[in-house]
């Protein structure tokens, strides 16, 4: 069985190669964020063909990477990567409010998020926490603590990538976005590895789970 060693193109950040798969038939191979962290793993794509890829230390998956291309036949395999929905949180609202009203809401969602031990981005005027775990649970804190002057809902991965910056992707989608095939070791993404490989991993809770790099102390953290 052929192993796949390399990233040929991106259909998504080069031209030549959209244009290229234009008229190609392409068998998409879906992965979650997390196996997308991993240098290493089985692919199966739409078509039901396993894709045994083994790439180079340090190379990091993006959505769109192309694993196999055939000229002759127009075929291809590319790699698209699901993300996670995000907790958008609006604190829009408050803009009109007095500064001791602001801090205060912003310290009570500070405590909120961080008794949970969420990770989260602030941009502008809303705050991202990416799913650690069961939606319901996360909309039920929310709830919970009724933060007056705020507003949130889940959204997709991929309709918030647009707003963010490559590192801001990084915290929360652990590089998984269209951002570049960056090989930094950052100990502030949510994704935390001891090594560069990044199937050495260490879940920092209460338990060592070697398949999945969530960093997370929260003791119902969801590595599905």
């Amino acid at each position: 069985m052929k192993v796949y060693n390399s990233i040929l193109g991106n259909m998504n950040l080069s031209p030549e190669w959209k244009q290229k798969l234009n008229d190609a038939e392409i068998d998409y191979i879906f992965l979650d964020q997390w196996t997308a962290q991993k240098s290493r793993f089985l692919g199966k794509g739409m078509s039901g063909t396993e894709y045994p890829i083994a790439l180079a230390r340090h190379s990091q998956i993006v959505d769109g990477d192309i694993i196999d291309y055939d000229p002759d036949t127009k075929k291809a395999a590319v790699i698209r990567i699901e993300l996670s929905p995000v907790l958008v949180i609006n604190m829009g609202g408050l803009a009109d409010k007095d500064p001791q009203t602001i801090i205060r809401i912003a310290v009570e969602l500070g405590h909120a998020i961080g008794n949970q031990h969420w990770p989260a981005v602030v941009k502008d005027t809303k705050v991202y926490v990416p799913l650690t775990v069961d939606k319901k649970v996360m909309l039920s804190v929310m709830e919970t603590h009724h933060i007056e002057g705020i507003t949130y809902e889940f959204q997709k991965g991929l309709e918030i990538i647009p707003f963010l910056a490559p590192h801001e992707i990084r915290r929360l989608f652990g590089g998984a976005g269209q951002e570049s095939h960056s090989h930094k070791h950052d100990h502030g993404h949510i994704v935390h590895c001891h090594e560069h490989f990044h199937e050495h991993c260490h879940e920092h809770s209460h338990k060592h789970n070697h398949d999945d790099c969530t960093h997370s102390h929260h003791h119902h953290t969801n590595n599905d």
